[in-house]
């Protein structure tokens, strides 16, 4: 297997990387075994050429993945690297961000040296939506615009399925039009959802995610298992705001707070059912989606479920190949199984990501 050829990114030529090699234990299928990474790609078989023996020992984990994070652009026009860097720094590889308020520059979108980027262009809230946020991308013709977005990027669309606890919702008719449209145009559909009619409407419509979900009625959960919706619940940012708003005491605050104690519970409710549950964050700092993983295991997911929610099964579910022959060359590792030790996941002793040492 030769070398990679040298590759120009962001005009910037980079010249070619010697071979990696790692001997470790693999997850999640636990077999010990060698491997070698070849530019940007995983392979089994020793490559002719010199590699450099970078692990020796220890867990081999595909890369992290945060399903809901949005580094965003500065207000002054620029895009945040320092937020793709802390999440990279963290051992997350890949970012879907379901909402950014313009496009990815290309040089940071193909830079070696920052997390891949899975993105669902804006968030798009129906005209007819009675509240909405300042960010939001207003759109009267939901369909044409979801499928314009999912087009426009990488094959995803982020739509407001509501925007409050109690106003109404985008009708079910509306949500179901738009999630067709965007399924028949080869994309898929992100669905924000706070309400519980927001949330039940989504799981009948049948898009790809549910995000949040924080008034979620249980009868969701059969319909997301049905229709194959995954189940991104942030615990992490509501987490986080929970202690102050108990203590504020607002009725909002109270919603909030029984928003987060309903989404642990579908959470739990989903895996349980047979939902697939992923990572996602939605929150500052940036790089912190070992907290969601905790959260995750602490509603009541199995530790291996709650971390291939941030790692293999994340992949598979964005279409990504993991640690198999010709997957991407996204590899931490660690020196304690963090299946039985979900902490180990903040000692990584070394991340590579698209077959670079980063540390």
């Amino acid at each position: 297997m030769p070398y990679p050829a040298a590759s120009t990114v962001g005009g910037v030529r980079h010249a070619p990387r010697m071979a990696l090699h790692l001997h470790g234990t693999l997850l999640p299928d636990g077999t010990t075994r060698d491997l070698w990474l070849v530019g940007d790609r995983v392979t089994f078989r020793p490559p002719a050429e010199t590699a450099e023996t970078v692990a020796d020992g220890g867990f081999l984990l595909p890369g992290l993945v945060d399903l809901h994070t949005h580094p965003g652009l500065r207000a002054d026009g620029g895009f945040d690297v320092d937020a793709l860097a802390a999440h990279r720094d963290a051992g997350v590889a890949v970012l879907r961000c379901p909402g950014l308020d313009g496009p990815v520059p290309p040089e940071l979108r193909a830079s070696p040296e920052l997390p891949r980027l899975v993105t669902a262009g804006a968030w798009l809230a129906w005209s007819g939506l009675s509240a909405h946020a300042d960010f939001h991308t207003v759109v009267d013709d939901l369909v044409g615009a979801a499928v314009r977005e999912a087009g426009a990027g990488d094959g995803w669309c982020k739509v407001m399925a509501d925007w409050d606890f109690e106003a109404a919702p985008v009708p079910l008719e509306l949500l179901r039009a738009t999630t067709e449209a965007v399924h028949a145009a080869g994309g898929r559909i992100a669905a924000h959802c706070q309400s519980a009619q927001g949330s039940l409407n989504a799981a009948r419509a049948g898009v790809d995610s549910i995000e949040h979900g924080m008034a979620m009625p249980a009868e969701a959960i059969p319909l997301m298992a049905a229709h194959g919706t995954a189940y991104v619940p942030t615990l992490t940012t509501f987490g986080k705001s929970a202690p102050w708003r108990a203590q504020r005491g607002l009725d909002r605050d109270v919603l909030w707070q029984e928003g987060h104690r309903t989404m642990i519970t579908r959470a739990r409710e989903a895996h349980e059912a047979g939902v697939t549950v992923l990572a996602g964050t939605d929150s500052l700092p940036h790089g912190d989606v070992v907290r969601e993983v905790e959260w995750l295991i602490e509603a009541g997911l199995p530790a291996d479920a709650a971390i291939g929610a941030a790692s293999w099964r994340a992949r598979q579910w964005l279409g990504l190949p993991g640690l198999e022959e010709g997957g991407l060359a996204d590899v931490t590792v660690y020196d304690a199984d963090p299946r039985h030790d979900a902490a180990a996941l903040r000692r990584p002793n070394r991340i590579i990501l698209r077959g670079r040492v980063v540390r």
